[in-house]
């Protein structure tokens, strides 16, 4: 497909200080993310466990040894798994019934069906009762929904879905009966489908955050922060990070400043000179939502008033990499074959390209199929063969290797951003970046 400027989102200029005061207090953010849990839990889950062939989902991880998953699936207020904490999803005609095997007051009463009641050994035992331990609990709500597929976070290939550790593998699998432990299989589809599927309001709302990337690089890579010959490609790597602290907003990971100048190009501390090329990969996440971006500022010339126009050519062709590699997207193929046929057809359009594109969304490097790898560019086992899927997120990851004759060197050039693919139409969130910052 080709994507037309009216594929854009709409990426503003706006002020990264004028920005910030949209940034909701802890309290709002809890509200906006709990909300769109109760939405996910009606809308996506019921969707991916159909589409996995599996009918009961446990997650089960022990405090400060969380499942991947878990953060996901329970409100903010529990940042934690408490104790052991045990989830089961048991899905039936369209709906799933959610059910926690924990104790009271933990924070997941208006959230899930608690029915672990009759604790062993605790005060919440019935009068004359032995009562009941967690796993034995387990057994009794497995008999009792009687599933024909029971899916366990363990995965040998899938990180997302490899969360289940092996003393509760050990206790889950005691906790039931011969007939049901035959019924058992790798839940990785639902924990990959789970993470990977937007909703309706994170998708609109991704489109706010990645302004919020947008203005803060917009912001470092101006005169306002470099003063050339004086400011440091580290000190503007360290103001973007502060900047994303002072909002309110977490890094992901450590940013990257590296510049490209005529002869060389480093990511060393080094002082920023005119007519370097400043080229960042950074990543913020707001509203458990993650970005990753990578955008190019020129630093101007006595004299010049833009970017010398074999390097607005060479962005070009990035840009052209770019709407190559959208074109293939398309629901049920795999990130393997997008990856082949763009590379395929960039190359045969003189582009020397490199493309490692990955699923973005609660975690950076996200759950979803992997489109190239930068050091495995004829596919990626297993993880490449993955299928794409609408309501689902990427950061579009790419260079392209261009020749400077007036450099006399080639030089890579990248960029990174995030890309909505929905109704099999694919969309540049907060817009691209299709010329070069400009440093005076």
């Amino acid at each position: 497909m080709i994507i037309s400027k009216e594929d854009f989102l709409l990426q503003q200029s706006v002020s990264l200080d004028e920005l910030k005061k949209k940034i909701l207090p802890y309290r709002q953010q809890e509200k906006v993310r709990n909300e769109w849990l109760k939405e996910r839990f009606e809308t996506v889950l019921p969707k991916v466990m159909e589409r996995s062939g599996i009918d009961m989902w446990i997650v089960a991880c022990k405090e400060y040894n969380e499942d991947p998953v878990l953060t996901t699936l329970v409100p903010c207020a529990m940042m934690t798994a408490r104790r052991t904490t045990i989830l089961v999803f048991h899905y039936q005609e369209g709906k799933v019934r959610r059910m926690a095997l924990t104790r009271p007051g933990v924070g997941l009463d208006d959230y899930y069906e608690s029915v672990w009641t009759n604790q062993k050994g605790s005060i919440w035992c019935e009068e004359g009762s032995e009562g009941e331990t967690q796993f034995e609990c387990l057994g009794h709500i497995i008999r009792e929904c009687d599933p024909e597929t029971i899916g366990l976070n363990f995965s040998d290939e899938y990180s997302f879905g490899d969360g289940l550790s092996f003393t509760l593998y050990r206790d889950i699998m005691e906790a039931m009966d011969d007939e049901y432990i035959e019924r058992v299989v790798s839940a990785e589809d639902v924990c990959i489908g789970w993470l990977e599927t937007r909703t309706e309001k994170e998708m609109v709302a991704y489109n706010g955050i990645m302004e919020y990337a947008h203005a803060m690089i917009n912001e470092a890579f101006s005169s306002r922060v470099v003063h050339p010959g004086i400011t440091t490609n580290h000190d503007v790597k360290y103001h973007m990070l502060q900047s994303v602290i002072d909002m309110g907003m977490t890094p992901w990971f450590d940013f990257e400043v590296s510049i490209i100048r005529k002869d060389m190009t480093t990511e060393d501390e080094t002082v920023i000179m005119p007519g370097d090329i400043l080229h960042c990969d950074v990543g913020l996440k707001y509203l458990n939502l993650c970005t990753d971006t990578q955008e190019n500022a020129y630093v101007l010339k006595q004299g010049e008033t833009d970017a010398p126009q074999y390097l607005k050519d060479a962005l070009a062709q990035v840009n052209r990499f770019q709407d190559i590699v959208i074109s293939h997207f398309k629901e049920g193929i795999s990130g393997n074959e997008i990856l082949k046929a763009a590379r395929k057809q960039a190359i045969a359009e003189g582009l020397q390209p490199c493309l490692y594109t990955h699923p973005i969304g609660y975690h950076g490097h996200a759950a979803g199929p992997t489109i190239g790898l930068w050091d495995m560019q004829q596919g990626v086992p297993i993880q490449g063969d993955y299928p794409m899927y609408n309501d689902t997120m990427y950061s579009l990851e790419l260079n392209c290797t261009c020749d400077i004759a007036e450099w006399n060197r080639s030089i890579t050039l990248g960029l990174e951003t995030e890309v909505l693919f929905t109704d099999d139409t694919v969309y540049y969130v907060g817009g691209r970046q299709e010329k070069f910052h400009l440093i005076k």
